[in-house]
């Protein structure tokens, strides 16, 4: 009489093939000599190369406007190039120039007073936010002054970031679509890599039900993909 395998060494079988799954999509189906193993497969190799491509892309096009936005709008205040994050690059894109840091041509300090750049933009949003009377402004000395000075000195663009589109407002028109192609394309890595995550679950999941159920007539799960013009789509339904 041939001994019944210990509870462990059941529970440790049921779990290989999940596991398996979960860790390389289609393997664990793979194992158990079922072809739709390499529909998970593929869609892994699929997915995984067009998140590349598209973060490839992406970087492509961050490349672009940061070299437009130094070379065209900002070289001819600067020499070093220091690139900013990605909300400074998003002001470039909405505003022609970002104004003077200080407008005070003596040993003074004063806020850009051009509300139509981004430094005065950003002064007028500060006199907004503390004084009573955006067009009158209390003494330098009073508290109402110097908290408007401080919030405007913490989100200016100082110098070394000034830029200026005039007169080549179509590099800004190119400069925008770079940003937006840049943008599009993360965004659509990160859709790709969630469903790689949903490849990984549902891979596991059919693996786990297939080995529970012990592959039963209507048992069988049934994969697809879906490659929308904005999107992916990895169908898997299981009839009971």
């Amino acid at each position: 009489m041939t001994p019944s395998p210990a509870p462990s060494s059941v529970l440790r079988r049921v779990w290989v093939r999940p596991i398996a799954s979960l860790l390389v999509p289609g393997s664990g189906q793979l194992l158990a000599g079922q072809q739709r193993g390499l529909v998970y497969l593929a869609t892994e190799v699929w997915v995984v190369a067009r998140a590349l491509a598209l973060a490839h892309q992406g970087q492509r096009q961050r490349h672009l406007y940061r070299d437009l936005a130094f070379n065209v709008a900002r070289r001819r205040f600067t020499a070093a190039r220091i690139d900013g994050p990605f909300a400074y690059y998003e002001a470039m894109e909405k505003f022609v120039e970002s104004g003077a840091y200080d407008g005070d041509p003596g040993a003074g300090f004063a806020p850009e007073p051009d509300s139509t750049t981004f430094n005065g933009s950003v002064w007028l949003l500060a006199r907004r936010t503390f004084f009573v009377d955006p067009d009158s402004l209390p003494p330098p000395g009073s508290p109402e002054y110097q908290g408007a000075l401080a919030f405007y000195q913490q989100r200016a663009v100082t110098d070394p970031y000034r830029w200026s589109w005039r007169d080549a407002r179509l590099e800004q028109d190119v400069y925008r679509a770079a940003i937006r192609a840049s943008d599009e394309a993360f965004r659509s890595v990160t859709n790709y890599l969630g469903a790689m995550v949903i490849n990984h679950l549902g891979s596991a999941v059919d693996a786990l039900i297939t080995v529970r159920l012990g592959g039963r007539r209507g048992s069988v799960p049934r994969v697809g993909i879906l490659d929308g013009p904005r999107e992916l789509t990895l169908t898997w339904d299981l009839a009971f």
